[in-house]
C-alpha cells in the first residue's frame, strides 16, 4: 500500500509517496503560498502529479500549526493562512482521496520512533528547526496532544522577555533565535555590525533579512566564513539553552533534531551537546537525553504523515 506524506512548512509544500516500510519512493514540491485556497491548490497539484506516477490509498499532512484533536481541522497556524478550518474534509472532496492531520513536529516524531533515531525510546522529543521549531513529545509511541490537541508548542517557549517579534504575536520565542528564519536573521545583525568579519557573505549586498537565508548562511559556514560561522554557534547556544528546559520538564531518553536546519548538524550540534549538558538542571549529577539527528532527515514529516494515511486506510 502507498500512500502520500505531505509537510506544508511556512516556505515550502513537499509531498512524497511512501511504503509501508517508511521509503519515500518519489516525490513533488511547490513553494508555499500565501491564500488558504491558493496554500490548497497547491498541495492538490502536488498530490496529483503523484498520482499520475503511483496509485495511492490516502493523503497526511503534516502542518506547522495547531491541529484539532480529531485531526479533522486546523486552529491556527503561524506561517500558513489556516484559521478556524476543516481542511482534512475539504482537501478529501478536492483530492477523492481520505485525508488526515497531523501537526507537523508529531508526525516526523512518529517516523522517526518508527524507522529512525527514536526507535524503541520510552520518553522521546522532537525538535523539528524549519522556518520556526515544531515540538512533539512520544510517551511508549504515542503522541502526547495535551487537553486540547496544541501540546507540546516548544517554539513558542519565550527564551527572551521583549525580545525578537515573532508571527505568533509574541515577543523572544524560542524559534526566533533557534531556527533556519533565526539563523538568518542573526547574520543580518552580525553584517550590520560586523560587515569586515564575513568573507563570503559580505560579497552580496544585505539590506533586511529577505535577502539572506538560512541555506546561504550554512553554504558560507562549510566555506570557513567567520560570520556564518559565529552566526551558527549563536544558534548552538540557543538550541542547548532550549533543550536545557526541554529536559527539566520532559526528562526525555532522546531528543531528535529535525527539519531543514538539521541537515547542517555538524555545523552546531555538538556544541549545542555541551550547552545543553551545562545548563540542564542537575547537570553532573542526572543521565542526559542522547540528542541526535534525525535518522530520516528533511523527509520525517513526510514519512509521518504517510505511515499515519496508511494507518487510516487500515482503521477503515
Amino acid at each position: 500500500m502507498l500512500t502520500v506524506g505531505i509537510d506544508v512548512g511556512g516556505t515550502t509544500v513537499r509531498a512524497g509517496v511512501v511504503d509501508n516500510h517508511g521509503s519515500v519512493l518519489d516525490t513533488a514540491r511547490t513553494a508555499t503560498p500565501a491564500g488558504q485556497d491558493a496554500l490548497e491548490n497547491a498541495i492538490s497539484s502536488v498530490v496529483t502529479q503523484l498520482t499520475h506516477r503511483h496509485e495511492v490509498s490516502a493523503v497526511g499532512l503534516a502542518v506547522a500549526g495547531f491541529v484539532t484533536e480529531d485531526r479533522r481541522g486546523v486552529r491556527f497556524a503561524p506561517h500558513l493562512a489556516w484559521r478556524q478550518s476543516p481542511v482534512a474534509d475539504r482537501m478529501s472532496r478536492k483530492l477523492r482521496l481520505p485525508v488526515v492531520l497531523e501537526h507537523d513536529a508529531n508526525a516526523a516524531a512518529m517516523a522517526e520512533y518508527r524507522f529512525g533515531a527514536a526507535r524503541g525510546a520510552r520518553v522521546s522529543v522532537m525538535v523539528a528547526l524549519g522556518t520556526g521549531i515544531g515540538g512533539a513529545l512520544l510517551i511508549d509511541g504515542e503522541v502526547f496532544r495535551g487537553a486540547y490537541g496544541v501540546a507540546p508548542e516548544l517554539g513558542h517557549l519565550r527564551v527572551v522577555p521583549g525580545g525578537r517579534p515573532c508571527p505568533c504575536g509574541k515577543r523572544g520565542c524560542w524559534e526566533r533565535y533557534c531556527s533556519g528564519t533565526a539563523l538568518a536573521a542573526t547574520t543580518v545583525e552580525l553584517l550590520a555590525t560586523e560587515p569586515g568579519l564575513s568573507t563570503v557573505l559580505a560579497r552580496e549586498p544585505v539590506r533586511d533579512g529577505r535577502t539572506v537565508t538560512g541555506r546561504a548562511v550554512a553554504g558560507a559556514a562549510r566555506e570557513g566564513d567567520p560570520l556564518a560561522l559565529r552566526a551558527f554557534a549563536e544558534l548552538a547556544r540557543w538550541l542547548g539553552e532550549g533543550l536545557a528546559l526541554v529536559a527539566d520538564v520532559y526528562d526525555p531518553e532522546v531528543v531528535v533534531i529535525g527539519g531543514g536546519v538539521s541537515e547542517s548538524a555538524p555545523l552546531f550540534l555538538d556544541e549545542a551537546r555541551e550547552h545543553y549538558a551545562k545548563q540542564v538542571t542537575g547537570a553532573g549529577h542526572r543521565p542526559l537525553a542522547r540528542i541526535r539527528p534525525a535518522q530520516l532527515g528533511d523527509d520525517a514529516g513526510i514519512v509521518g504523515a504517510a505511515a499515519l494515511a496508511a494507518d487510516l486506510v487500515a482503521r477503515v
